[in-house]
């Protein structure tokens, strides 16, 4: 297909798929027929977040999603989670053995925390930030940090060496529908302008769905990436991984051609 280059790219976070096939001993369903499935729909990227407890994505799982975007030269491969847990390790190892990595977003949840809930705090975290961002660029990697939308500590997430923030978006989703949601989009819009002024790059995620997308793209600038996972794959349980990740490169789209208002 003639994959088109929209300015925000889809990362498929396949964790709710590892979540089913958990639950049984069979290895189905499998998550490198999912990421294929979602690459030959049009997903730019895929995204898992392996934790400590393996209660959905597994170490092997890892070495094969990025064996496997060997075969997609053009794509990403984002892993994410906690530095100061077994990140660096899952992501040192792909080095290691030359497999392909580009994007590993630093999240700061505890080890038997349900969801990521919660950006990083500055200046409270710079200090022990900064020698694992370190270490990650000398790989060559990008860093994205997950951050709450709020503009103040984007100078600082750039100052200790972060490329991208991902702007935790559950307080927008939970608003949407809601006569909160045009100053959640707006504290959004805000926090994204503060580090794009700070030299950052801007993804997004966190119950993101095919409602709300749309708006979400066409109000907060300059949005790279969003990465989306659990609504992305509840609807791919109905509509199939094609038909799914095509509905939200459309969203994408037409956020895109929407006039900003802010």
């Amino acid at each position: 297909m003639n994959l088109t280059n929209p300015s925000t790219a889809l990362s498929v976070n396949l964790n709710k798929v590892a979540t089913i096939r958990n639950t049984r001993h069979l290895g189905i369903p499998s998550l490198t027929r999912a990421a294929t499935l979602c690459l030959q729909a049009g997903a730019h990227g895929i995204t898992v977040h392996p934790r400590p407890d393996e209660r959905h994505i597994r170490g092997r799982d890892v070495t094969e999603l990025a064996s496997l975007l060997q075969a997609w030269p053009d794509r990403e491969f984002n892993i994410e989670g906690n530095p100061f847990h077994n990140l660096l390790d899952v992501v040192g190892q792909l080095v290691a053995a030359k497999l392909p990595v580009h994007q590993v977003t630093f999240v700061p949840d505890s080890e038997g925390q349900f969801t990521s809930d919660h950006g990083w705090s500055f200046p409270a975290d710079a200090a022990r930030l900064k020698p694992l961002i370190d270490q990650v660029h000398a790989w060559g990697l990008r860093v994205s940090l997950f951050m709450d939308a709020e503009p103040a500590p984007m100078a600082a997430a750039k100052a200790v060496g972060a490329d991208r923030v991902e702007l935790y978006t559950e307080p927008y989703a939970a608003a949407w529908g809601t006569p909160d949601q045009p100053h959640q989009l707006a504290r959004f819009a805000q926090a994204a302008q503060a580090a794009l002024d700070a030299g950052l790059q801007i993804n997004a995620g966190h119950d993101l769905n095919r409602d709300n997308l749309t708006a979400f793209i066409a109000q907060v600038p300059a949005v790279s990436e969003v990465s989306i996972g659990h609504a992305l794959i509840a609807d791919a349980l109905e509509l199939g991984y094609a038909a799914t990740v095509q509905d939200y490169l459309r969203c994408i789209s037409l956020g895109g051609h929407l006039p900003y208002v802010g």
